[in-house]
């Protein structure tokens, strides 16, 4: 354990934190509405392939079939784990990884601090909104009554972190690359700000996540679940 990259780390997270707490200059709030109406407006009938791509974007199934992609990432590099038992102690990986995100999860909705999406923020102050959900004919997410922090990506945080501290180097590139992709599509149509994602979650998980992987919490709760499973005598527990 590195106390001191740990420390690093919680500090460039409050670092970020105090970016968009100051006042003096208001960087993210003039980042969030360019960044907003610059693809809003290319929310129109006129681009009806675009919208439909976007409205399939944010949709349940798509949120599933990101879910299986990371879980694809795990399942090959676990193919390159050469130790007894591999896909236990993957499995509890997985686990442990979930775990940590729905902790961080059940943290975040206890912050004294809350606000609606971009999509219901400007349309309240009276600007003309497109919403993707209006011109598609299925259901999209486009608005939030609570887009603080982005919950969507504060999920890809965690995997890109865990993919880092237990899979081959090859992967993380590619864990960052899933993450930006992934979290793109709330931003596009409005169900989240720029800050939710790329601010808020970014800025939560170095304070978080360095005290879960930096130490020796996550191996522990990790071996924890894999003695588990060998107790519960689960058949080819000891062989795969």
């Amino acid at each position: 354990m590195s106390l001191k990259r740990i420390l690093t780390l919680n500090l460039l997270g409050l670092l970020i934190l105090f970016s968009w707490w100051q006042t003096t200059l208001p960087i993210w709030p003039a980042l969030d509405e360019w960044i907003f109406f610059s693809f809003n407006h290319t929310i129109t009938e006129q681009h009806s392939l675009w919208v439909t791509l976007l409205g399939a974007l944010n949709t349940r199934i798509y949120d599933a079939a990101t879910f299986f992609l990371m879980l694809f990432v795990l399942v090959l590099a676990m193919f390159e784990d050469k130790r007894p038992a591999r896909v236990w102690h993957w499995f509890s990986i997985g686990f442990v990884m979930l775990a940590s995100a729905g902790i961080i999860a059940l943290i975040n909705n206890k912050l004294p601090y809350a606000h609606e999406s971009p999509s219901l923020f400007f349309h309240d102050m009276g600007e003309h909104v497109n919403y993707v959900s209006q011109m598609v004919s299925f259901k999209a997410k486009d608005s939030a009554g609570d887009s603080f922090p982005g919950d969507h990506g504060m999920m890809l945080l965690v995997f890109t972190s865990f993919v880092m501290r237990y899979a081959p180097r090859k992967w993380t590139p590619i864990a960052i690359i899933m993450a930006l992709c992934f979290s793109m599509p709330r931003i596009i149509v409005g169900a989240h700000w720029f800050e939710d994602v790329y601010m808020a979650s970014l800025a939560i998980g170095l304070i978080y996540l360095p005290w879960v992987l930096m130490t020796p919490l996550s191996d522990r709760c990790i071996r924890g679940v894999e003695r588990l499973l060998r107790l519960t005598h689960l058949p080819g527990t000891q062989r795969l």
